[in-house]
């Protein structure tokens, strides 16, 4: 992301009242370089805004970033960080070779400036399943995380939150590799869940690329999957459109708007 673009989507959270979140994601959005500027001044301009880190545990290991922690934590950033699992097997199998120590220490590394512990410093942990199959119950899920990852490494956090694998990019390969993909969708659609839909993100949520186009949520923006048009005049009006922060004077604008839709959202309703 430019820093241009950084700037228009600062501007665009000041002059829209409605938004309370700036979640910042991408792999590992901190080492974006206008990661810190963003955090830095939204975190001027709006005090009350909640601002969110999708951590990458493994960053927080790299040149550079020995400070991340300190920087997050004087800026009362919120930390949300996958960690599929709390052994080191299943998370080495998923990730790749090192990435479970990485990840402890990331996780101890956060500890030790208080997130976990400081009801001011959030620290959530993320699981998804690393196959065809749907996750557990949230909750006793996360007594396991809690117990072993205390016992084992002193590590404390404050929530766990499981989520469905999206049928899409690496995932939708893999299954279709084996075999499992029709069997997959059928899951997710027969798991769909009613009560899932008011909470969904496409709902209330403003995804922006890295180039600032404007997006229903993290996965249309994987597929290029854009805002939705309004109801077509002909069969062959396009379904989707591509608009940018560049391209709207308040977020407010969208609201009204309906959201594009595609097969994969059965994944968020499972």
């Amino acid at each position: 992301m430019t820093l241009e673009t950084a700037r228009r989507c600062v501007d665009l959270l000041l002059s829209s009242e409605t938004i309370t979140t700036l979640d910042i994601t991408g792999g590992a959005p901190e080492l974006n370089p206008v990661f810190r500027f963003l955090v830095e001044e939204v975190r001027r301009e709006r005090p009350d805004l909640e601002i969110i880190d999708r951590c990458n545990l493994t960053v927080l290991s790299e040149p550079e970033q020995e400070d991340l922690s300190e920087f997050l934590a004087s800026h009362r950033v919120a930390v949300v960080a996958s960690l599929p699992c709390y052994g080191e097997k299943n998370v080495n199998m998923q990730r790749g070779r090192g990435v479970f120590e990485k990840s402890i220490f990331g996780c101890t590394k956060l500890n030790a400036h208080g997130y976990g512990i400081d009801p001011a410093l959030p620290f959530h942990l993320v699981y998804n399943p690393i196959g065809a199959f749907l996750p557990p119950e949230q909750g006793a899920l996360e007594e396991q995380y809690k117990e072993e990852l205390h016992r084992e490494f002193g590590i404390r956090f404050n929530s766990l939150f499981t989520i469905t694998n999206m049928p899409i990019k690496r995932f939708a390969d893999f299954l279709h590799k084996r075999g499992e993909l029709a069997s997959y969708m059928e899951l997710l659609v027969n798991s769909f869940n009613q009560g899932a839909v008011d909470g969904l993100m496409c709902r209330n949520t403003v995804s922006v690329g890295w180039d600032g186009r404007l997006f229903d949520c993290d996965f249309n923006q994987q597929l290029d999957i854009g805002l939705a048009c309004p109801p077509p005049s002909s069969p062959t009006a396009p379904s989707y459109q591509h608009k940018s922060v560049f391209d709207v004077g308040s977020l407010q604008e969208l609201e009204a708007e309906p959201i594009a839709v595609d097969s994969h959202c059965y994944g968020c309703t499972a």
